[in-house]
């Protein structure tokens, strides 16, 4: 399976269990999540990651589409779509998160 593959599976068990604390260990410490286009974040570091899933958690698991390894299309469980730009650390974790919804 793919980073990404893997990332979204890690994503959706946390959607399932609400452990987001968990979800954001997957992030480098210094992380930046943010969103194209919606009114929030950005987020950055690791603990400002987990209180914006915590405080704000998605209710719906994703599927990807096409796994473009940095570039990665989803589609959400109840239709939506849209895409994650994702950066990686030397060690494999994320570096940086962009999110667009279409």
């Amino acid at each position: 399976m793919s980073r990404a593959g893997d990332h979204v599976d890690a994503f959706n068990q946390a959607v399932t269990t609400g452990d987001w604390d968990a979800f954001a260990e997957r992030f480098a410490a210094d992380a930046v999540m943010s969103f194209v286009q919606v009114p929030v974040g950005p987020f950055e570091g690791r603990t400002a990651i987990a209180a914006a899933y915590r405080e704000n958690p998605p209710a719906e698991t994703m599927t990807l589409i096409d796994d473009g390894g940095e570039l990665a299309r989803f589609r959400w469980s109840g239709g939506g779509t849209g895409s994650m730009e994702l950066r990686w650390a030397p060690d494999g974790a994320v570096q940086a998160l962009t999110v667009s919804f279409d």
